[in-house]
């Protein structure tokens, strides 16, 4: 697998759009157009050695001269959203990676999105292509309070002609999300596109079809299973090698002299999606729809380990 060159871009516009999140706005470095991007898709920040961080993009796919991304400071996280609250600044310039789609919006005349916190920074967009399509849509938009809920201008204006398709909801206002009066006079077949914390999503999970939802995660699901020693075949170069207990795939075919692009190392990100040519995978990644799991074309290799007790990959 290649590696992917980084591009370099510049701060051209920073702005807070919620209590402790800010908007960035990113131009090329050298003036030219970015890569086309859909809505879902995701750029990787390169903010320092050992300091990738996935944001989605929020912005307008059609503009090609820019790509924003909003990001919440998490006290208690792992550094990459205080380097961005506390560095990046009109003119700083750093490297991306992307961008990349896991939660592509799928052709539909009709979805329901639902997105809680910084949640609404992968549906935004979405909602604006639904509107544009002349899909019959609604969002439902949860927070803690209004004043740490992002875009809350964007989305009236979004809903004038929209009427009452966008319902936001902080939770000291209205409490919770009625999850259960939402979803279950849903339309059958309608997509049910979701993104947020982790209660949110795994209560949306616990009631919904698992044909008609799409999530995205920010953080790994937690996942159970066997961690046993097997051996995996790289096709391109001919190696086999033993992938032991206790370590990754991705962390032997590094160790093996093996480049392959990654990034979040927890299953949440795509960067290292490997073809899968034969053996079957155990998944573990956070990205996968329980179709793609099935047909075991694709894997993680950051996380995701083995069923059988040999895999042959595309690498």
């Amino acid at each position: 697998m290649s590696t992917e060159p980084p591009i370099e871009v510049v701060v051209d516009h920073r702005e807070r759009v919620a209590e402790g999140v800010v908007a960035l706005t990113l131009r090329a470095a050298d003036g030219g157009p970015l890569p086309a991007w859909s809505p879902g898709a995701h750029i990787d920040l390169l903010l320092g050695e050992d300091l990738v961080r996935q944001y989605s993009l929020c912005g307008d796919p059609a503009d090609t001269s820019a790509w924003r991304v909003a990001v919440l400071r998490e006290p208690d996280g792992r550094g990459g959203s205080a380097h961005v609250h506390d560095h990046l600044v009109p003119g700083t310039k750093l490297e991306v990676r992307g961008p990349r789609n896991n939660f592509p919006l799928v052709p539909s005349p009709r979805y329901l999105f639902v997105a809680g916190g910084i949640g609404i920074t992968p549906i935004l967009p979405m909602v604006r292509a639904a509107q544009a399509a002349g899909a019959d849509w609604r969002l439902v938009y949860g927070g803690r309070r209004r004043a740490t809920m992002a875009f809350l201008d964007e989305l009236a204006a979004l809903a004038a002609p929209a009427g009452e398709r966008v319902d936001v909801r902080p939770q000291d206002e209205t409490g919770l999300l009625d999850l259960d009066g939402l979803l279950r006079d849903l339309p059958d077949g309608t997509p049910v596109y979701c993104c947020g914390p982790e209660p949110l999503l795994a209560a949306v999970e616990e009631r919904c079809a698992p044909d008609v939802l799409h999530v995205e995660r920010f953080v790994p699901r937690a996942v159970e299973g066997p961690d046993e020693e097997f051996e995996v075949e790289l096709a391109v170069t001919g190696t086999t090698l033993t992938v032991p207990a206790g370590r990754s795939i991705l962390e032997t075919v590094e160790a093996a002299g093996v480049q392959v692009l990654s990034s979040c190392r927890e299953g949440t990100c795509g960067t290292c999606e490997t073809g899968v040519l034969d053996g079957v995978p155990d998944h573990r990644d956070s990205i996968l729809s329980e179709e793609e799991r099935r047909t075991c074309e694709f894997m993680m290799i950051c996380v995701s380990r083995a069923r059988s007790p040999r895999l042959v990959l595309d690498l």
